[in-house]
């Protein structure tokens, strides 16, 4: 882990420092592209191509109804599912929208009401594990905004099968169609339409740079979709004062270190944090790690940043803007209102980034890549778009009318101003 001192940075530095690495899209557009033309072409049996090619198996059907599937799982892994479950959906069903009704002068009432998104694709990566917990992400919030169709794309085992854990989930969000597919070509199966796979308006969901290019190339594209958020590496940045545990430090930053070697983990620390004795809990935790080598290989592109006081560690923190922002020091919430651009915060020793990622209730489908700057974690809002409406009586017209006149007739267009004129002289002929 590469050692910063805060003082010693210029302005140029820190930029530096806050720069991700490069991602080479460019040789993948053109990966890419090929799967998406084949899937436009061939349907179904050019999504299976690639499953089979990628993922060793062509699943038929490659698209199931969850709802009628019957499954069993271990009641403890049903009840951890259930229970993370429930606080999920008990923070996101907090989030649903009251209408919004405004009378903004005597006569005018203006609304903005919600309205679901009503096709949506979901992507759950799977690779070396299931991703259960990302299922819940995103389908909670789809559900409780009142989506019609929800589509969970997720690759198939080598049997052709999927974890009997999607599907409780699946059938629990109330989930309509299953496609077993992954990659760019489940991507391209939602965005374009098969004959088995509805096509949807908005896709979600992480996955690797080749699933992260196909979202971005089809939303620009004619198939007209939506999607979440520009996705990079996951990262974590973690603030720690003298008051902080180094083993609890150590585990944090290493428990997002394990995602992937380009993973992007970040210390930064006060003066009085034991970071030397947080670098020997660091490689006494990875020798335990089952994904060691990963997690190494992150740990030594990481770096650590040494700050003489906590408002220089969130200066840097604002700047760099990460995906994960976790405060380990002394009274945590004080400096809730100084965080400006970061995706999750975990404050307090007691609240470890894995609870965001399974369990306290919050989203873990956040922005990465700096794009915390603009860009909000998933939430039912994500499932939703926002109607405005307005209503105009005849004595409201007479108030607002003059005003919409004059502005017209300043921008000079003549058909806006006649729209609002000839309805005032049939205000006035009828009095």
């Amino acid at each position: 882990m590469k050692k910063y001192s805060y003082k010693d940075l210029s302005a140029d530095d820190l930029n530096l420092l806050c720069q991700r690495p490069k991602m080479d899209f460019r040789s993948i557009f053109g990966q890419v592209e090929p799967i998406i033309e084949k899937v436009e072409r061939e349907g179904d049996a050019g999504i299976n191509y690639y499953n089979q090619k990628f993922d060793g198996a062509a699943p038929d059907p490659i698209v199931i109804n969850p709802q009628q599937k019957k499954v069993s799982l271990d009641s403890e892994i049903k009840q951890a599912l259930d229970t993370a479950f429930d606080n999920i959906y008990r923070f996101h069903e907090a989030q649903l929208p009251a209408p919004l009704e405004v009378e903004t002068m005597p006569g005018v009432q203006c609304k903005r009401v919600a309205r679901p998104i009503e096709r949506v694709g979901l992507y759950i990566p799977g690779g070396t594990a299931i991703l259960p917990s990302t299922l819940m992400m995103l389908g909670i919030p789809a559900m409780l905004a009142g989506c019609s169709t929800i589509v969970v794309a997720t690759p198939p085992k080598s049997d052709g099968s999927v974890a009997d854990e999607i599907l409780y989930l699946a059938k629990k969000i109330g989930a309509t169609h299953l496609l077993k597919a992954g990659g760019a070509q489940a991507v391209a199966g939602m965005a374009l339409g098969t004959e088995s796979v509805p096509k949807v308006d908005k896709i979600l969901g992480p996955g690797n740079q080749y699933v992260t290019v196909a979202k971005m190339m089809l939303q620009n594209s004619e198939a007209q979709i939506a999607i979440d958020m520009p996705a990079g590496p996951s990262e974590v940045l973690v603030i720690a004062d003298g008051t902080a545990n180094p083993a609890f430090v150590a585990a944090d930053l290493l428990s997002q270190a394990e995602h992937g070697e380009d993973s992007q983990v970040v210390l930064v620390a006060t003066n009085d944090f034991d970071l030397n004795i947080c670098l020997q809990a660091i490689e006494h935790q990875l020798t335990e790690l089952p994904r060691q080598e990963i997690a190494r290989k992150s740990i030594e592109q990481s770096f650590s940043v040494t700050v003489n006081n906590l408002d220089e560690a969130l200066d840097f923190s604002n700047r760099y803007a990460p995906e994960h922002l976790i405060l380990q020091c002394q009274n945590p919430e004080l400096y809730e209102d100084q965080i400006m651009n970061a995706g999750s915060v975990f404050l307090g020793k007691w609240t470890p980034e894995s609870a965001g990622d399974y369990a306290s209730g919050t989203n873990h489908t956040l922005p990465t890549y700096g794009y915390a700057r603009m860009f909000s974690g998933v939430s039912v809002d994500s499932f939703l778009k926002q109607i405005t409406m307005q209503q105009i009586t005849a004595n409201g017209l007479k108030n607002v009318g003059p005003v919409i006149e004059k502005l017209a007739e300043l921008e000079e267009l003549e058909a806006h101003k006649n729209a609002v004129s000839i309805r005032l002289k049939e205000i006035k002929k009828n009095i």
